[in-house]
């Protein structure tokens, strides 16, 4: 019987736990760290703001903007993988954080009220779920009025030799070193096809665009095989 996409990301990422953060390490060549710290600047976070990581994974987003908002403020993180979900906790307890909270979800059906949340995040998780579309819904609801939603993926490059590089890296690189650093190939084969469906730069903003949200920036990162999306929940004035 064949697996669902929520089915086979679920089981991916219950697998693949232990060894996420060195992966994504080794397949990015440490940039994703740099492109994180980028979009935290652009995102200009706030002290004593509230916050939601959407499939915040290991919780390094999560962690980051906890730093960020400091002990007046308040983070979320949820994933679907309880798994993930451990290494995070052991993270956040290792910073002693206590205004941090990690949530067992759903990123299609997310467990907050409209009009939560000054920040919500999604970070290289909108790729592997069934529907984007539902889920810039989901973040664009449980944001506030003014309020941000911010995306930062892999995307496709535009610039002809870069991109079939690219494309030839995710198809034989990185499964490869999925089976050589995580004993994961077919895991990490998962990975680079549902980089290689997502929907390009512009594409992802006209989704933000329809998804409601206003005044949306898009930043590409590294010949853009990743792309941070910016937009803001109209404040009604």
């Amino acid at each position: 019987m064949q697996q669902s996409k929520e089915e086979r990301v679920h089981r991916v990422f219950e697998k693949i736990s232990d060894h996420y953060d060195r992966m994504n390490s080794v397949i990015s060549f440490k940039r994703h760290v740099a492109w994180r710290k980028d979009t935290m600047r652009r995102m200009n976070v706030q002290k004593g703001a509230k916050a939601l990581d959407v499939c915040c994974g290991t919780a390094d987003w999560t962690i980051a903007l906890a730093e960020a908002v400091g002990p007046s403020g308040e983070v979320y993180g949820l994933d679907f993988s309880r798994n993930m979900l451990k290494v995070g906790e052991e993270k956040v307890k290792e910073r002693g954080f206590q205004h941090v909270t990690l949530v067992h979800g759903n990123a299609m059906n997310l467990p907050f009220p409209d009009n939560t949340f000054d920040y919500v995040t999604i970070g290289f998780g909108l790729r592997n779920v069934p529907d984007y579309m539902t889920v810039l819904k989901e973040m664009y609801r449980v944001a506030k009025p003014g309020g941000k939603v911010v995306c930062l993926e892999t995307s496709q490059p535009t610039l002809i030799g870069f991109r079939q590089l690219y494309y030839a890296y995710f198809r034989y690189i990185m499964p490869f070193f999925g089976k050589i650093f995580a004993k994961s190939y077919e895991e990490y084969s998962w990975l680079q096809e549902s980089a290689r469906e997502f929907p390009g730069m512009d594409e992802l903003a006209d989704m933000f665009r329809q998804a409601g949200l206003v005044r949306v920036q898009v930043k590409p990162y590294t010949f853009g095989v990743a792309a941070m999306h910016l937009g803001y929940k109209p404040d009604g004035r």
